[in-house]
């Protein structure tokens, strides 16, 4: 699966937050998370670029850019929430538990019909969050994954396991993934992940 999601994995550089709450900050539209918590949204005339987000208290505040559409702010939004929630989750699936959760997924999205014969985590995928060899029943997962919420996880686990099905993305592939509540949110995660890339500054979920 490439990581375009075609591109590149993410990396992080720490951002001041006291920029961003002083001068030129504006509240934005106060919006709900997945969890119970409230999310504010902070606009910035002095920040051009960067996007940041951090806990305070019961809520969440997302730092942003004063210039950016209604509709960038609710994309970072959800890329944010699912950065901040990633890193709070420290655990890292093994490679014994990477086979289990294929083949639960396996037998949940596409009836037990893919049965890989090895599932594991490989360090020279940059381009590819995944990729499976069909005559081999392997899948290899990019270590970049490791700390994604899990249901981006179980979207690469489950695109790979597709293709063990059907080699190509044609309208057969893609009707296999349908029942997948979370295919378009976990593919705009990525997408998300990836334009951070490509910003001079990337942004960084920070716990306050």
């Amino acid at each position: 699966m490439p990581a375009d999601p075609s591109a590149h994995g993410s990396g992080e550089t720490p951002l001041r937050r006291a920029a961003d709450t002083s001068r030129g900050a504006a509240p934005g539209p106060v919006a709900r998370g997945s969890a119970t918590s409230a999310v504010e949204v902070r606009r910035s005339s002095r920040r051009r670029r960067t996007v940041s987000a951090y806990r305070e208290g019961d809520r969440t505040v997302v730092l942003i850019p004063a210039r950016m559409s209604e509709a960038e702010e609710r994309r970072w939004v959800t890329v944010m929430l699912d950065k901040l929630a990633a890193q709070e989750s420290k655990r890292m699936l093994g490679d014994g538990e990477l086979a289990e959760r294929a083949a639960r997924l396996s037998g949940q999205y596409l009836d037990g019909r893919a049965c890989p014969a090895s599932v594991r985590w490989v360090t020279n995928q940059n381009t590819r969050w995944g990729s499976c060899t069909p005559a081999e029943g392997s899948i290899r997962l990019s270590h970049r994954l490791q700390g994604m919420p899990e249901y981006v996880i179980d979207y690469v686990l489950l695109h790979e396991l597709a293709h063990l099905l059907v080699p190509g993305h044609g309208p057969r592939f893609w009707s296999l993934l349908e029942s997948y509540a979370r295919t378009e949110r976990a593919r705009g995660y990525l997408e998300g992940v990836v334009a951070a890339d490509r910003l001079p500054h990337l942004p960084v979920a920070r716990e306050e």
